[in-house]
């Protein structure tokens, strides 16, 4: 049987793994040895994070410490699991990584035991000589777990900067900074709360270790396909229904993972083949499972590591930077909702038959425990205010509630696997966020960043827009070779300063830089996620980035908008000025979306006048000035009233014969 006929059917699809570990599969296959040994060091990591988090005082230890140890226990083991190439080896362990493993364990031990000492006695500025040695080690060893987890590109950006205070006293105006010694640089780095173990490093530390431990329960007890099954049962059968399935599931989904990439793999091999085989095109299909799962990122009440890290940049509670992302991230899945429903009804594109979709009743019977643990994680998180303890919690409840089905019941080698895939991505993670920390480190070594933010207002003064517009091309030129946590970090350095002086909301010009970061992932010509969905549906990948544009093209607006007005981000000055904001928003996007696909819900095909009309009328309903979502709302109804009655009074009389 050839790979279509079993593929001709969506039960056929759901009963299939969610994962091909091949198509992009960059880990080392560990082996019977080192396997084990890893599920261990992430065991005992995990269970040293619990420790912290609960504070059940089984060691005591400096603060400080406890990040050495974390870098000790997941950074080290980035020499395991990344090959040194993509040439090299995936199926042995060689002596040169084993030693490197080996290294890593032995520096970060030196600084962990001796972290209260290099606290108090000040070893930044005049600690002993082994401990600059360790230092410069550690800054090498960074350095190569980033450039193996994060790229080339992300290492030559993020090792100029690491070197930068040894060059900054010689610069020429605002690059001008502060200059270091190659050794007094080293020690800041790596000693100082300011580098490797700055914000990054503590957000991973304190929050994400637990998210992440979360992500991967609910993908090893069968969350992933749960929430595909889901979506098929109550969009399935509608017009368009695969691709709003495709939506729905990575949008549930994506927004524990928070990965764009991670999300197509996950959902691209059951969503896209569906999509096919009811009439998308290879580039359609692709294009939708890349938006969707783009959107993770920015989607409550999980979002991913970069927005843990905004929490602490501003200094409030994530549910703050959460509850302040969720209706822009409903537009923006509102927006790409509103344009699929328009292709499928443009092309005449129908749902799968009744007989292949699955039961929703049977499905909410087989899978009810994942609603419920995520209902436990948004109680914890909202109600309770227990971020680090929520998804510690959350993840406990879900393996205890899986255990009352012998499909999902874990059994020992399924948290085997569980410690092996969170290791994976908490590994990955911590090498790229503690190489992220030198540009933070850089930085704030040299002054340099506050330098340049003053530079940029004397450059634009009160002018935001071109600031604006600057940031977000800087920001997709950043995407495409840095991780959209990197690009967060570098922007909200040198560009939120700027901004936030001009009056604008700090929270709403933090998500600014946010969403402009993930304007890579769907734009040519990087477009990861893009890539990734036209691996999986054997399309163009050019064709599905430039689909994926005019998708997300909500994506691309929503930002400003935001910025200009806060009440889309629930800040504002009465309650019924937010109410009007959203709702306008709400229809304004619903009406952009149906202008760029050229067809509207009740009125049929637009032509090129009628689509540029409504385009001017979806801009007016979100623009923040007075008065004119009531023009537009105007506008609105005057547009639709006289389209209507031409078709049914004029266009009649038109065409009779005389």
């Amino acid at each position: 049987m050839n790979k279509e006929e079993e593929n001709k059917d969506l039960g056929s699809l759901l009963s299939k793994p969610s994962f091909d570990s091949g198509a992009v599969e960059r880990y080392r296959k560990l082996g019977k040895v080192w396997e084990p040994i890893f599920a261990i060091i992430t065991f005992f990591g995990v269970l040293a994070s619990i420790n912290e988090i609960f504070r059940l005082g089984w060691l005591s230890y400096h603060e400080n410490a406890y990040y050495y140890g974390m870098l000790a226990v997941f950074l080290s083991s980035s020499f395991l699991l990344f090959p040194i190439s993509k040439g090299a080896s995936k199926s042995k362990t060689p002596w040169y990584d084993i030693s490197l493993f080996l290294l890593t364990i032995f520096c970060c031990g030196y600084l962990m035991l001796n972290a209260f000492r290099i606290a108090n006695e000040g070893w930044v500025s005049a600690g002993p000589i082994f401990s600059i040695v360790v230092s410069i080690l550690m800054w090498g060893l960074i350095l190569e777990a980033l450039r193996r987890a994060g790229g080339s590109t992300l290492l030559i950006f993020t090792g100029v900067i690491s070197v930068y205070p040894l060059i900054a006293a010689h610069m020429p105006g605002f690059l001008e900074g502060a200059g270091f010694s190659f050794t007094e640089a080293a020690k800041f780095h790596v000693m100082s709360r300011e580098s490797i173990i700055g914000i990054p490093t503590r957000t991973f530390c304190e929050l994400v270790i637990g998210f992440m431990l979360f992500s991967s329960a609910l993908q090893a007890t069968g969350g992933g396909l749960f929430f595909t099954k889901f979506a098929s049962a109550i969009l399935g059968g509608v017009r368009g229904g695969p691709a709003k399935v495709s939506v729905v599931a990575s949008a549930l989904f994506g927004t524990i993972s928070g990965s764009a990439v991670a999300n197509v793999a996950v959902d691209g091999w059951i969503t896209i083949p569906t999509m096919k085989r009811t009439g998308y095109s290879p580039e359609y299909a692709s294009a939708v499972e890349a938006c969707a799962s783009t959107g993770g990122a920015i989607m409550p009440p999980v979002m991913g590591a970069v927005a843990f890290v905004m929490a602490s940049f501003l200094q409030v509670p994530y549910t703050t930077v959460a509850i302040a992302a969720a209706v822009p991230a409903i537009l923006y899945y509102l927006g790409l909702f509103v344009q699929i429903d328009c292709h499928a009804a443009k092309r005449g594109l129908v749902g799968l038959p009744k007989g292949e979709l699955p039961s929703l009743k049977e499905t909410l019977k087989e899978g009810w425990i994942y609603f419920a643990a995520l209902v436990v994680l948004v109680y914890l998180l909202f109600k309770l205010k227990q971020e680090a303890q929520a998804p510690y919690i959350a993840s406990v409840f879900l393996l205890l509630g899986a255990m009352f089905r012998k499909e999902t019941r874990p059994n020992l080698k399924t948290i085997y696997n569980l410690f092996i895939n969170s290791g994976r991505i908490l590994v990955e993670m911590i090498a790229i966020l503690a190489g992220i920390g030198f540009i933070l480190g850089g930085m704030s070594m040299t002054g340099v960043a506050v330098s340049f933010s003053s530079e940029l207002v004397n450059l634009f003064g009160q002018h935001a827009l071109p600031m604006l517009m600057m940031g977000m091309v800087v920001s997709y030129i950043l995407g495409m070779g840095m991780t959209i946590t990197a690009c967060y970090i570098m922007l909200s350095i040198v560009l939120v300063p700027a901004l936030t002086p001009l009056g604008f909301d700090p929270v709403a010009v933090h998500l600014f830089v946010l969403y402009c970061g993930l304007f890579s992932f769907i734009t040519p010509p990087v477009a990861m996620a893009a890539y990734v969905a036209a691996i999986i549906g054997g399309a163009n990948f050019w064709k599905t980035g430039f689909r994926a544009m005019r998708l997300c093209f909500v994506l691309y607006v929503i930002p400003f908008f935001f910025v200009y007005n806060p009440e889309l981000i629930l800040h504002g000055n009465s309650t019924l000025s937010i109410v009007e904001s959203v709702l306008t928003a709400f229809i304004g996007v619903f009406i952009l979306g149906s202008c760029i696909e050229g067809y509207l819900s009740g009125i049929g095909k637009l032509n090129i006048m009628q689509r540029l009309l409504f385009g001017i009328i979806g801009l007016l309903l979100f623009f923040p000035e007075k008065y004119t979502d009531l023009i537009g709302i105007v506008l609105l109804v005057a547009t639709v009233s006289s389209i209507l009655l031409y078709r049914r009074y004029m266009k009649p009389i038109s065409k009779r014969k005389y």
